[in-house]
Formats: structure tokens, C-alpha cells, sequence
């Protein structure tokens, strides 16, 4: 048997830990890092699709069509204007192009009739007003604003504010993250994006939820103790649940993976770019955010409070006490497991108490001599 088959119940019993708390600094590192190049990309521009800023839809379906033949046909027809070109899993090539263009959607149907060779009847189109889109735009964003709302409430009822505070900048973590890599890779934000937005919001918040649950199982009464401190618990916590975490987001990031990069790429299904894309870098930065982010940031803010800090002050006394009484132990010369202290024993159980070698016997006990 592999020596990492039960790494997960190793961790779950407190053998093995990585400590994840300890290092935030690191985390915050490289989290601020990601955060800003997505937040360069973002500055450079979403590619919208015409769902948020209106324009025309084509669908042509001729045996043999491929995308590279219709981008070069439409060019032509619409003398150079940028237009989105992507073939549909069912066969068809479908061609956006946006409201900004002059031409009207008639002469551009019938002008990708005559550089395609086909009937005109046999190009279906759509057109899209750019206030429908903008209403499409600011209901996306309003959903956004509701959910992140309901989840601060949720958690904060839940848990307690620090726990909805740590969840709240974990998600904006994952959301920026995605949006910055939409906009570094150029790909078309659609409404199939919005839903993998939420999607992966919704899994972020149960990854950091599974957490939070453990570390607040592993925090009840630890003022009563001086041990650990909240760090430390919210730590052992976080390594209970880790192979649970990493488990879950490696099985759902494989069939998103084969969207992405076998539907997708392979395939050349370019409609399913929009949301696996999504899925795919929501899903991975969630169970980063929820494992190097939240737990971090939760056990921070809890360091903070008056009862933890004096909680850190005692354990680091104990600890100091107890390397000082084994140190001395060890020059005098004392044999381990002779002396205990009473807090160390079971309830009911006193430490050994030393006697005196040379103690009396009582007066009058027989001392079987004649």
C-alpha cells in the first residue's frame, strides 16, 4: 500500500499537518499577485457579446462550411469589421457581429448568401437591440449584488461576522480571478458566463462552508484550555477537511476540463467556451480561496479578539513553563515519567507526591522483631 493512501485519515487524526494559517503571508503573496494581473486584464476590456451590447446573429449551415471560410466571407461583406465566428455542435457556423457596424442585417444576410453560396433562405437571423442588452447587463449585475448580499446574511446567521466577512472576500477573490483571465484570453462574455459565474460562487461558498464547520466544531469552548490557540485549531481543522476538498474539486474539474478543452478545443464547439472557461478557473481558485484564503483570514480577524489574545498569551506561557521544566529535568538528571503535574492526569488522579527516605514508622507499630 502507497504510503500516501491514508493521508487523509493521517490528517484527519492530527499525524500530518501542513500549516496553512502560519503561512498566510505567503498566500495573501501570491493571491495579490493573481488578483492584480487579473485586474490588468480587466482593465484592458471584457469582450461582451452582443446578448450586452446588442448587434446580429447568422447561422449557416452548408456541408462543408468552416469557420476560417465564413470569418474570410464575412470580412468581405462587412469590409474588415471584427465579427465573432463559431461552429455549433450540431453542424452549423454561427456568426455575431456587432451593432456598430453601419450595414443593415438585410444587405449582410444577403451579402454572406452570395460570398457563401446559398440560398438566402437558408441563413437564419437574429438581431438583438442594444437596450435589450444593456437590460440583460445591469439584471446580471443585480443578481450579483442579491446573491453576494444573501450569502453575507446567510453566513453571518450561520456563523458569526467574521465568518461571512472571511467567505465574502473569498468569493470576490474568485470572481476577480475569473473575469481577469475572461478578459486576458479574449473570450466572449455571454449569458452562459454570468451562470458560470454564479455556479462557481455557489461551490466556492460550500467549499469555504465544509471548512468553516469544521473549524468552528474545533473551536467550541478553546478558551477553556491552554494548548492551542485559534490559529492552531482553525489549522487542524482545515487539514481535516483538505483531501476532502482537493477530492471534490478534482472530480468535478475533469468534465469540465473535457468541455473546455476537448469540446472546445479539439472539437471546435466554440459555444461551450463561455461557460466551461468559467467553470473551469472558478472551480480551481474556489478551492484555493477556500483553503489559503478564508480559513487564513477567519483565523486573523478571530486573533484579534480580547479573549484570544490572552488565550495565545497563556498557551505561550504554558509552553515556555513546560520547555523550561524539561530542560531542567534533563540536567539534573531526573528520570522521565517521575514527576507529572496534577492538570496532566486524569480527573480523579494525583501526582506522586515525594516522601522522605528517612521518614519514622509510627510509634507502636510492630516491627515484627522479638
Amino acid at each position: 500500500m502507497s504510503r500516501f493512501s491514508n493521508l487523509g485519515h493521517r490528517l484527519y487524526q492530527g499525524e500530518v499537518s501542513f500549516d496553512f494559517v502560519g503561512r498566510r503571508k505567503l498566500w495573501y503573496s501570491i493571491s495579490g499577485v493573481i488578483v492584480l494581473v487579473a485586474a490588468i486584464g480587466l482593465a484592458m476590456g471584457l469582450h461582451l457579446g452582443i446578448e450586452f451590447k446588442g448587434g446580429s446573429v447568422y447561422t449557416v449551415q452548408k456541408s462543408g462550411l468552416t469557420v476560417a471560410q465564413a470569418q474570410t466571407a464575412v470580412n468581405d461583406v462587412t469590409h474588415g469589421t471584427t465579427a465573432l465566428v463559431q461552429s455549433t455542435d450540431n453542424g452549423k457556423v454561427r456568426i455575431q457581429i456587432s451593432s456598430e457596424i453601419e450595414q443593415s442585417p438585410d444587405s449582410i444576410r444577403s451579402g454572406l448568401a452570395k460570398e457563401l453560396n446559398v440560398p438566402v433562405a437558408e441563413i437564419d437571423s437574429q438581431v438583438i437591440g442594444p437596450s435589450w442588452g444593456e437590460q440583460i447587463s445591469h439584471k446580471a449585475l443585480l443578481g450579483l449584488v442579491i446573491f453576494m448580499v444573501l450569502v453575507t446574511v446567510y453566513m453571518a446567521i450561520a456563523f458569526e461576522w467574521r465568518m461571512a466577512v472571511a467567505a465574502l472576500v473569498a468569493l470576490i477573490h474568485d470572481l476577480l480571478i475569473t473575469i481577469g483571465v475572461y478578459a486576458l484570453v479574449g473570450f466572449e462574455v455571454t449569458p452562459g458566463t454570468v451562470i458560470g459565474f454564479l455556479t462557481i460562487l455557489g461551490y466556492s461558498l460550500y467549499d469555504t462552508v465544509v471548512v468553516f464547520d469544521t473549524v468552528k466544531e474545533n473551536t467550541k469552548g478553546l478558551t477553556k484550555q491552554s494548548k492551542l490557540t485559534y490559529s492552531e485549531a482553525a489549522n487542524a481543522g482545515l487539514n481535516q477537511t483538505l483531501v476532502r476538498s482537493i477530492n471534490t474539486t478534482v472530480v468535478a474539474l475533469l468534465p469540465v476540463a473535457a468541455l473546455l478543452f476537448i469540446g472546445g478545443g479539439l472539437l471546435g464547439a466554440g459555444t461551450l467556451n463561455d461557460i466551461s472557461l468559467a467553470l473551469f478557473i472558478g472551480l480551481a481558485a474556489g478551492a484555493y480561496s477556500s483553503i489559503c484564503v478564508a480559513t487564513p483570514l477567519l483565523a486573523q480577524l478571530k486573533e484579534e479578539q480580547p479573549e484570544m489574545k490572552a488565550l495565545a498569551k497563556r498557551v505561550a506561557q504554558r509552553r515556555a513553563s513546560e520547555a523550561k521544566a524539561a530542560a531542567e529535568a534533563a540536567g539534573d538528571g531526573t528520570p522521565e515519567g517521575e514527576e507529572f503535574a496534577d492538570e496532566d492526569l486524569p480527573a480523579g488522579m494525583v501526582g506522586q507526591r515525594g516522601q522522605a527516605a528517612g521518614r519514622s514508622r509510627a510509634k507502636g507499630r510492630p516491627t515484627g522483631k522479638r
